[in-house]
């Protein structure tokens, strides 16, 4: 009787052990038919993954709960959201603490799950730090069951702190901008992502390793908004408030206007070019820089205005097609665009006609008897600062009285230019009688003068003429010629 109970003993004993190493332990020999959250793809990727800490808050919290590791929930789903995910393959036999299933749409925690499948299981391994010990959990790839693989015990590594120094503050376009990250720390990855005032990602960049410094530039002006992150060992982003602005000043716009177009008749007449209509959208205009070109494009005079307003008062004394181009600076240097409207040609002409008034005195020979005399007339160019036709006629009257008698002259001269400062006439004119006993009749003129000045739209000189009779038997070179000496303006 007493062997039969110890038999039966033994066989309890042996059935309570069996069952006991099969609570124990959890063999998996497949995954994806429990799945613990329902992730979409084949494989999904990281940040797929990552959408569980927001959709799963609560089974999670069960979970934990269940585990006895209610104090790693809150870390657990802080780092969740930016750890840095890996990708391993889990051998064959390794087991995990516990592994997070739904069964029946319940949540069900398995603890000592034995990966018991013919290949490594692939997974996605993140890690959570909490005071000294590193725990390290997987979520295989072909479903979304959360599992915690290794705890181990390591020192603490401090987090990233996020340095970030950018200049110039405010800075022209395509200027070189300069990103310092030296003062960051504890960071073996940093990135800066840069954005302009519509909240765009336009630049991003990630710092080599060893390198602290990135130099770049924009096109475009605008307020642009650095943000850096730093990323320590073990994944974690720096949380301290790493970010700048910068401003990439807007050019000026040029505007200009000129007191002529057409320019006709300006020839010695002072034009002026006004850029005081230009703009800044973000400064002020501060200088202008004036170039005046040939037809040609060359430049063949320049001024530079610095105060207001920003004009240039320029007189041509060449008739020709010219242009104007302008360009404005702002208090930062930058220059107008070329495509701004500041080019303008046109045409400066001299003036044609103008009105002719003479008067002085001359000697009329006989007895070389003085008088006064006085003409007006019409002078007409026909080449520029070279040629003229003198249309004129007018009077003179001696102070003796007989036999010397009031005259008319009537003259046709070629007025010949001798550069700026002197001119010759020549020509024919017609004299009426000086003495009653003379006859009238036609002479010719020749005539030397200086100009006291000459502004091109009216000028004033000092002439010596002669006028010698045409022979005739009436009417002698020795008994018919005149002298004459004065003052001509022509306006």
């Amino acid at each position: 009787m007493r062997g039969r109970k110890l038999v039966l003993f033994v066989a309890v004993m042996m059935v309570f052990s069996v069952l006991s190493a099969s609570a124990q332990t959890h063999k998996l020999h497949r995954i994806g038919v429990n799945t613990f959250a329902q992730v979409k793809g084949k494989i999904p990727t990281a940040e797929v993954m990552k959408t569980i800490a927001e959709r799963y808050a609560g089974d999670l919290k069960y979970g934990f709960d269940q585990v006895n590791m209610a104090d790693l929930y809150l870390p657990f789903m802080d780092q969740l959201r930016t750890a840095a995910f890996t990708e391993k393959a889990i051998p064959v036999g390794d087991v995990f603490p516990w592994m997070l299933f739904r069964v029946r749409n319940k949540v069900k925690v398995w603890e000592d799950v034995q990966w018991a499948g013919k290949a490594p299981l692939d997974v996605f391994s993140f890690h959570v730090l909490k005071n000294e010990r590193d725990y390290e959990f997987v979520i295989p790839k072909p479903c979304g069951n959360v599992a915690l693989y290794r705890v181990t015990e390591r020192k603490i590594i401090p987090p990233a702190i996020c340095g970030l120094v950018v200049g110039p503050a405010k800075v022209n376009l395509n200027e070189p901008v300069n990103v310092d990250m030296t003062n960051t720390k504890n960071a073996v990855r940093m990135d800066v992502e840069v954005f302009n005032a519509q909240g765009a990602k336009v630049q991003a960049y990630t710092f080599p390793a060893g390198v602290t410094k990135w130099q770049t530039k924009f096109d475009k002006p605008g307020e642009y908004l650095f943000k850096a992150k730093a990323v320590n060992v073990n994944g974690l982003i720096s949380d301290n408030m790493c970010q700048t602005k910068i401003m990439v000043n807007a050019p000026p716009v040029c505007k200009l206007w000129t007191s002529c177009l057409p320019c006709e008749d300006y020839v010695g007449k002072p034009i002026t070019f006004d850029a005081s209509g230009s703009t800044d959208p973000d400064g002020q205009v501060v200088k202008a820089v004036f170039e005046i070109t040939d037809e040609n494009g060359k430049v063949i005079d320049s001024f530079t205005k610095t105060d207001k307003p920003l004009t240039w008062e320029k007189t041509f004394y060449q008739p020709g097609k010219y242009g104007i181009n302008v360009v404005v600076f702002d208090d930062m240097g930058a220059a107008s665009s070329n495509s701004d409207p500041c080019r303008i040609a046109f045409e400066v002409t001299q003036k044609k006609f103008f009105i002719l008034a003479e008067a002085g005195g001359g000697l009329a020979r006989g007895t070389y008897t003085g008088f006064f005399f006085g003409r007006v007339g019409l002078l007409w160019n026909l080449a520029p600062n070279a040629l003229d036709l003198i249309l004129r006629a007018g009077g003179a009257f001696f102070a003796q009285g007989e036999p010397w008698k009031p005259f008319l002259m009537a003259d046709a001269l070629i007025n010949l230019h001798l550069g700026q400062a002197a001119y010759i006439d020549a020509g024919l004119g017609y004299t009426t009688k000086e003495q009653t006993n003379r006859l009238s009749g036609f002479d010719l003129i020749g005539a030397l003068g200086v100009n006291i000045f000459n502004n091109f739209s009216s000028a004033g000189s000092i002439f010596a003429e002669a006028r010698v009779p045409v022979i005739t038997a009436d009417r002698t070179v020795d008994e018919h010629y005149k002298l004459l000496l004065g003052f001509r303006y022509i306006f």
